[in-house]
């Protein structure tokens, strides 16, 4: 098989939009694969979704639960494998929160850390992330602190991605592919 080249790739959507199917099924192509979990099995439900998702991953596959330290994360296991598949930002931001007293300065000094080892992995980097911009203001202040620090992250990578994908439905919406973003024809 020939070695693929380095990508960075950003799969955003709503709830249940298939990112995570999506993320599987580009990461199938590389012979090594780590999947980088940030779920926390906090709740009887939380335990079933993560059971699925093991299931739904080939069996080859390492995978590595960093609810909070995905930084070093991608620093260390990128050197083991050709692609890892972050799943999900979504999780990681709110873990992060719980964590921070100071959350401003914390949480965007965590966000370039986290660029900063996503453009320094050896391996390609498929990221998931929900698509929080859609919605409604949220009314509390800590939910509208999560849906900022979320959106800042996924604009901060996007930007750093070759490919940004939106799921819509279970289909792909290519945003950006190969570094070009996708506009319409004038």
């Amino acid at each position: 098989m020939a070695r693929l080249r380095r990508t960075i790739t950003l799969v955003l959507g709503g709830a249940r939009s298939g990112k995570s199917h999506y993320a599987q099924e580009l990461a199938a192509r590389f012979p090594r694969a780590i999947f980088v979990a940030t779920a926390r099995a906090v709740d009887a439900e939380m335990r079933r979704k993560i059971a699925r998702h093991r299931q739904e991953r080939p069996s080859n596959w390492k995978t590595i639960e960093a609810p909070v330290r995905l930084s070093g994360t991608i620093r260390s296991e990128s050197r083991h494998a050709d692609v890892l598949v972050i799943d999900c930002f979504t999780l990681y931001v709110s873990n992060a929160m719980r964590l921070s007293r100071n959350a401003e300065a914390d949480n965007h000094k965590a966000i370039r850390e986290l660029c900063d080892a996503i453009r320094a992995s050896s391996a390609s980097i498929i990221a998931v992330s929900n698509e929080v911009g859609s919605g409604i203001v949220p009314a509390f202040r800590s939910a509208r602190v999560y849906r900022d620090l979320l959106g800042r992250l996924n604009q901060e990578v996007a930007a750093i991605a070759d490919n940004v994908v939106l799921m819509v439905a279970g289909l792909p919406v290519h945003i950006k592919r190969s570094g070009r973003v996708m506009r319409r024809p004038a």
